[in-house]
């Protein structure tokens, strides 16, 4: 079963910008990440279009969070990162025909579509700002120093 993690890879990059003095560069945000600085190009480069970060070229240049993180939900991001499907499961449709197939499918969306409401309400619910504090948090209880991500420990 084939996972999107663009979302999840988004908000890791914004929790590390929400917590930087200056402007980091694709390297840096990548090698937290342990992936190619180009993915990371490419990932804020949509989010660029959408307002959510801005990048500077040059030395001293780097991406910067544009956004108001108090103010910017994950839902936001999500609709940024272009709404991803949330859920990888899906039903069949090879036999339309088929009663059985029918009442599987019809049981089966609104399953999916309830999933998906309560899913798209709590995106809404949560900001960056409450995020990168329970990151905050995370990390203070850990002792693990700044812009340090838990798998590097």
């Amino acid at each position: 079963m084939k996972r999107d993690s663009k979302f999840s890879g988004v908000l890791h990059i914004l929790l590390h910008m929400c917590g930087a003095d200056t402007p980091l560069t694709s390297e840096e945000l990548a090698q937290t990440m342990r992936t190619n600085p180009v993915v990371v190009r490419r990932l804020l480069g949509g989010l660029r279009d959408t307002g959510l970060v801005r990048s500077e070229k040059g030395h001293g240049g780097g991406w910067w969070i544009a956004c108001d993180p108090v103010a910017t939900t994950l839902y936001d991001v999500y609709l940024a990162v272009g709404s991803p499907e949330p859920f990888a499961l899906s039903h069949r449709v090879e036999s339309p025909e088929c009663l059985v197939e029918r009442a599987v499918n019809a049981s089966l969306d609104d399953a999916f579509n309830q999933a998906e409401a309560l899913l798209l309400a709590r995106l809404k619910d949560v900001s960056l700002a409450s995020l990168a504090a329970q990151f905050q948090s995370h990390r203070a209880a850990h002792d693990v120093r700044q812009g340090a991500c838990f798998h590097e420990l």
